[in-house]
């Protein structure tokens, strides 16, 4: 019998999933290699940090999914890989070595703090559900002390000092959600507090919210954000954050307890051993119309951090979960059948951004925009549709609905680690 090709995948997220789904599992041997041991949605990350869904309402095992596909020549190893070894055809995490005769990089993006160092450890961010998790304990807790100030509004309008950096669709909708809790929520949970209190302030370095959808679309946004009492600045750009003070590129200063980090992405990173080769601007592995990164052997690149540059597409295409999954299914297919001659061709169906209740807007491929109710509800069907099994599916349309009509949710659980080290300011002991 003819051994089975090895291919390793590393990263499991819209792209890597993908390909594990699409690939011969007859012709070849797939090993899937992430950090965490589930896939998760990434675009309702913004929900788990306001407190509208569970982590585990978007996250799904992936030895359950593949379960389904069948166990046979498919595996899948929980790491990180920090070394890609061309020469020996090996990929190292911090548990093991695994060979490859052929590797994709499916490893997404990471923070972008564009050169400040500092940032790293001073914001908060939401690239997966963990950090996600973060941000809303760290907005509850701000909560149950700021209703402990009755007498100290000073301190506990610090407290509530909320800034969003970047105005992309996680910035609007992150933004968005923390000023429906200022609109809708504070006043019933925390009648101690006064929505004057709570300050929300999103900034965003260019002229426009929600630069890669329509003008029409940002206009929209823009208005639904002050109708939820967000502190719109545009044309603001981060200079420093240093002791609660945030620095801007004009000098003026804003005090802010808690600044929530949505402004860049920068692809993961990896130590290339037996090659002098380097990935391109923003991190991202340069690809040809194949995914096959350019200057490598038996290298694949897809999703976010692979950039395919085209005469539509000049700076590669966006960093979106579309391009990912239609590179992802393209390669299984040219790898299923080892056939090179059809170049991927992105299928642009549309974008879309929530603010808030009944308040959303969508670009669509055909030229249709919606906006207010229908362009909300047209996000949470296709949001819907996009979550892995039904369950989850089931339980995130009953949060959804029963938040609608209650405005009131039962995942404002605030869950402090009882690992060391002690957070002092909690009154550990």
């Amino acid at each position: 019998m003819t051994a089975k090709e090895r291919i390793v995948i590393v990263g499991g997220g819209f792209a890597g999933l993908n390909l594990t789904k699409y690939l011969d599992k007859d012709r070849f041997e797939i090993t899937l290699v992430d950090r965490n041991n589930f896939h998760s949605f990434p675009p309702l990350f913004y929900q788990i940090a306001s407190g509208g869904l569970d982590p585990g309402n978007i996250s799904f095992p992936f030895r359950r999914e593949l379960r389904k596909l069948g166990t046979e020549g498919l595996s899948y190893h929980m790491g990180d890989v920090h070394t890609i070894d061309v020469l020996r055809k090996e990929v190292r995490t911090q548990f093991e070595t695994i060979e490859y005769d052929k590797l994709v990089i499916c490893a997404g993006t990471t923070n972008n703090f564009f050169g400040n160092p500092e940032l790293i450890k001073n914001v908060f961010t939401m690239k997966s559900a963990a950090e996600a998790t973060r941000c809303r304990n760290e907005i509850l807790d701000r909560l149950e002390r700021a209703s402990l100030c009755p007498d100290d509004p000073q301190r506990r309008r610090r407290l509530l000092s909320f800034v969003v950096v970047g105005g992309g669709p996680t910035g609007v909708e992150i933004a968005g959600a923390i000023g429906e809790l200022k609109r809708y929520i504070l006043q019933r949970e925390y009648p101690g507090i006064n929505s004057e209190d709570l300050q929300i302030i999103l900034l965003e370095g260019t002229d426009r919210v929600l630069g890669p959808m329509s003008p029409q679309a940002s206009e929209e946004a823009l208005k639904y954000l002050k109708d939820l009492m967000v502190d719109v600045r545009l044309g603001k750009l981060l200079e420093t954050y240093r002791d609660n003070v945030i620095t801007l590129k004009d000098g003026s200063t804003i005090y802010a307890e808690m600044v929530l980090w949505t402004a860049g992405v920068t692809g993961e990173t990896f130590l290339f051993e037996g090659t002098d080769y380097r990935p391109g601007r923003g991190n991202r592995f340069e690809v040809d119309e194949q995914n096959r990164v350019k200057g490598l052997t038996d290298i694949f690149a897809v999703g976010d951090i692979a950039c395919m540059i085209t005469d539509k597409y000049p700076k590669g295409h966006p960093q979106l979960a579309q391009p990912a999954i239609q590179q992802a299914r393209h390669l299984a297919h040219a790898l299923n059948t080892d056939t090179w001659d059809k170049p991927f061709v992105y299928k642009d169906k549309g974008s879309m951004a929530t603010v808030g209740r009944n308040l959303a807007v969508a670009d669509l491929n055909n030229g249709v925009h919606l906006k207010g109710t229908f362009a909300w509800f047209a996000w949470m069907f296709v949001h819907l549709i996009s979550l892995l099994g039904m369950r989850n599916k089931l339980t995130v349309l009953i949060n959804w609905v029963w938040a609608y009509f209650t405005y009131s949710t039962s995942l404002r659980m605030l869950l402090h680690s009882t690992k060391f080290p002690l957070r002092h300011r909690w009154g550990e002991r």
